[in-house]
């Protein structure tokens, strides 16, 4: 577990999702000695004639000095990019051996995101998806921006089968302002598959980052008694003894998340393995980092 309040101990005790963001990335930024603000820039653009009502610290004091006009400075912003958030709101993601699920874990994550890039005068967009897009919110900024993101996150339910590739390669076309991807999954699905919809978005002009989301169970398969399994879409149950599998059931597991950091590498982009027992802040990082590296890209 991390401490404080980027543990999911306490931000499963928090009320709704606004709060949980605000919480997480106060956090995560008085941790790491950050302002909200990093990252974001402004370029000078021109001078034109004060106003009543403009800010006195926009008003040019050289340019008053040797000519006794006022005039204030305009900018432009040099540096707003695009982030949207892709969740997994499938069947799978309703699966939590703690308190909170998968799919509780991905929102802290999606809010949080959302909090902080908004709070940079980025601009965020948010898709839901199962087999297919169910929610989204256009990409946009400002504070009426975040309450549309915050209540569709908090308004929506996991269920539906998983095809994770399939909709990244359908958004890749649909997705019109190029930018970072965070996409929120298990990745219960081909590692062909979801190779192939991360391609279509990067040679798309986005830079996809993946967000691995698995429960600790998941990762460690320690049950000790007998286990009934409900198989997805409608499979059917088996019971089994966990001890019979968990050698077998780790090794196909860690083939399965080796393949997909593999394929991502192979493109360049960063996944990041999530256990929902420990807190976000390389969800947090990952992302400055991303965004710090894509702005530095715009401005040479």
């Amino acid at each position: 577990m991390s401490g404080g309040s980027l543990d999911p101990e306490v931000l499963d005790k928090l009320s709704g999702l606004s709060l949980v963001a605000r919480t997480l990335v106060e956090g995560f930024m008085a941790g790491h000695h950050r302002s909200p603000h990093h990252g974001s820039s402004v370029e000078f653009a021109e001078h034109r004639e004060y106003v009543p009502g403009d800010e006195l610290r926009r008003i040019d004091w050289r340019v008053f000095a040797r000519s006794d006009r006022l005039v204030v400075k305009e900018f432009v912003e040099e540096t707003n990019l695009t982030l949207s958030i892709l969740v997994d709101k499938s069947e799978s993601m309703a699966y939590g051996s703690q308190a909170w699920t998968k799919f509780d874990y991905a929102r802290w994550c999606a809010a949080a995101l959302a909090h902080l890039t908004l709070t940079q005068r980025d601009t965020v967009g948010l898709v839901l998806f199962d087999e297919g897009e169910q929610d989204k919110v256009p990409p946009a900024n400002g504070a009426a921006q975040q309450k549309a993101v915050i209540e569709t996150l908090e308004g929506a339910d996991a269920g539906g089968p998983t095809r994770i590739g399939q909709v990244l390669d359908w958004l890749a076309t649909r997705l019109r302002r190029k930018g970072i991807v965070a996409v929120f999954s298990d990745f219960f699905d081909d590692p062909d598959t979801i190779a192939s919809g991360l391609e279509r978005l990067k040679y798309g002009g986005h830079e996809p980052i993946l967000f691995h989301v698995l429960d600790p169970q998941e990762l460690e398969f320690d049950f000790e008694t007998m286990l009934k399994l409900d198989g997805l879409e409608g499979a059917g149950t088996l019971k089994i003894d966990p001890k019979s599998i968990r050698a077998a059931y780790r090794e196909e597991l860690e083939r399965h998340n080796g393949e997909l950091a593999r394929r991502a590498r192979a493109l360049d982009l960063d996944y990041v393995l999530l256990d929902t027992s420990r807190g976000v802040d390389a969800v947090l990082s990952t992302y400055l980092a991303r965004r710090s590296a894509r702005a530095g890209g715009r401005r040479r």
